[in-house]
């Protein structure tokens, strides 16, 4: 038999051999308890490919009642989906990662939900690689979330959650993520709004080193402090100690989850695992250990360590958007759907009135700009191309949402200069924008410096505001990236 279709054997059995545990994971999946897995880094090239191919083991054939037991499951993947002659990188001393598409099924057949492919090694094949292995992985019902597409929204159980993946690691295709970031800030306001839970993944810290390094803990409390609900790091093939950081629980490092280092401290590895249960969530961990000479897992028990670290570590979940008498929510990611862009549903009474296109938003939110007692309306920052500037940029939009969707009321011309981002300043009923410091008769889009100004709605426009004391508190807002 041809190695792949015997491996294909292999995994279609793998998969059936859970059937015998329906009865006693159905309660575990429908009851009022939602269960949330996140492991760490997973390779499926170099001695892992090897040993699947010659051995024809499964990694997971250890894990699988505990993940079948999970509503949800994610991690991180190294490497992506191609032909090795497709590297990069040639030089044989710099670790290229190539997958081949059928070892994708392995991770469906385990039980994978979701997986990061934002890491130094996504694009180890370059853009094409990237493009690759989003489509494998999606091909398999698998939801791939990279930074470009952050944030993904989808429905575990009854609660939205939006997932957001960072990388801040040198690859071999480009330069990492900085944090902080206006784009990481706007995914995370976005996320933070339409969403009931934010879970970030993020690839950051040093290799090898089993502590958090001072630059990971500044950079988890940024993120907390613009709307993350939990983080789960890895890169650093080791397992980091989790802490509890405003309130939410930080996986500093998850460690490796199958893979081929051989390091006594590569060989344990974190699983975090997340409880929903009525509008809180808690978390704790559950640490795994691989055989010496094997890369096939298993659980060994609770980590008392991070149980005790995280015991009142409790995350009340966000409301709903709410709008006047409706909701407006994204609609959750399922196989078959585009990756890009939001496509927003507008609710009334648990009922589904209207839903929009796919579009690339980039932030949301409602206010009554006219002033207070006035009817609340929704802004909204959107990517759009415009003859103004003859560039794909940043568009303010104004609805008024009713039960026919969202009317324009204001359909994304410019306000006074090329657009950076903007919030509402909700004491004030007044919108905040950063621009660039060029203009948009002479437009500079490489320009890094930056100015702030203030805008009010007059009903049917924007017009300028002066008020030195708004202003200094636009200014704050802003204060990290303005030069």
């Amino acid at each position: 038999m041809p190695r792949k279709a015997a491996f294909l054997v292999l995994i279609l059995a793998f998969s059936l051999s859970g059937r015998s545990t329906t009865e006693r994971t159905a309660e575990a999946k429908t009851g009022p308890e939602t269960r949330i897995l996140f492991t760490g880094d997973i390779l499926l090239s170099r001695n892992i490919r090897n040993q699947i191919e010659r051995e024809k083991i499964v990694p997971w054939q250890n894990l699988h009642p505990l993940f079948s037991g999970a509503t949800w499951v994610a991690g991180n993947l190294e490497g992506a989906v191609g032909r090795h002659e497709e590297c990069l990188l040639q030089d044989a001393k710099a670790p290229c990662f190539d997958i081949a598409s059928e070892h994708l099924k392995a991770l469906k057949a385990a039980g994978f939900s979701a997986l990061s492919i934002e890491n130094n090694h996504s694009g180890d094949l370059g853009p094409k690689g990237r493009e690759q292995t989003a489509n494998a992985l999606a091909e398999e019902s698998i939801l791939p979330f990279s930074l470009n597409d952050s944030p993904q929204f989808l429905k575990i159980g009854s609660v939205t959650v939006a997932v957001i993946a960072i990388n801040t690691v040198q690859g071999a295709d480009g330069a990492p993520t900085a944090i902080p970031s206006i784009e990481v800030a706007q995914k995370l306001r976005l996320a933070r709004r339409l969403a009931n839970l934010v879970i970030v993944s993020i690839h950051w810290g040093h290799e090898l080193q089993d502590w958090a390094a001072a630059e990971q803990r500044l950079q988890a409390e940024w993120l907390m402090a613009h709307g993350a609900d939990m983080i789960a790091g890895h890169h650093p093939h080791v397992v980091q100690p989790a802490e509890c950081i405003a309130g939410r629980p930080v996986f500093f490092s998850l460690g490796n989850h199958v893979f081929d280092q051989k390091y006594p401290a590569t060989k344990t590895g974190l699983i975090a695992d997340c409880r929903i249960s009525g509008r809180k969530m808690t978390c704790g961990g559950i640490l795994i250990q691989t055989p010496g000479q094997s890369f096939v897992p298993s659980a060994i028990g609770r980590s008392t360590t991070h149980d005790k670290a995280l015991a009142n570590c409790t995350v009340p979940l966000s409301q709903d958007f709410a709008v006047e008498e409706y909701t407006v929510s994204p609609q959750p990611w399922s196989a078959g759907k585009p990756l890009q862009g939001t496509m927003l549903g507008i609710w009334k009474e648990g009922s589904l009135k209207w839903l929009s296109r796919r579009q690339e938003i980039v932030s949301m939110d409602a206010a009554p700009l006219a002033g207070a007692g006035m009817p609340t309306l929704l802004f909204s920052l959107e990517r759009h191309y415009s003859p103004i500037d003859k560039e794909i940029g940043l568009r303010p939009y104004v609805y008024a949402v009713g039960s026919h969707g969202l009317v324009a009321k204001w359909r994304g011309s410019a306000l006074a200069w090329p657009l950076l981002d903007a919030v509402i300043l909700h004491d004030r009923n007044l919108v905040c924008a950063l621009h660039r410091k060029d203009s948009f008769i002479a437009p500079d889009p490489t320009s890094d410096e930056a100015r702030v100004a203030l805008y009010q709605w007059n009903g049917f426009g924007f017009r300028g505001v002066e008020d030195p004391e708004a202003l200094e508190e636009c200014t704050r807002q802003f204060a990290e990236y303005i030069h």
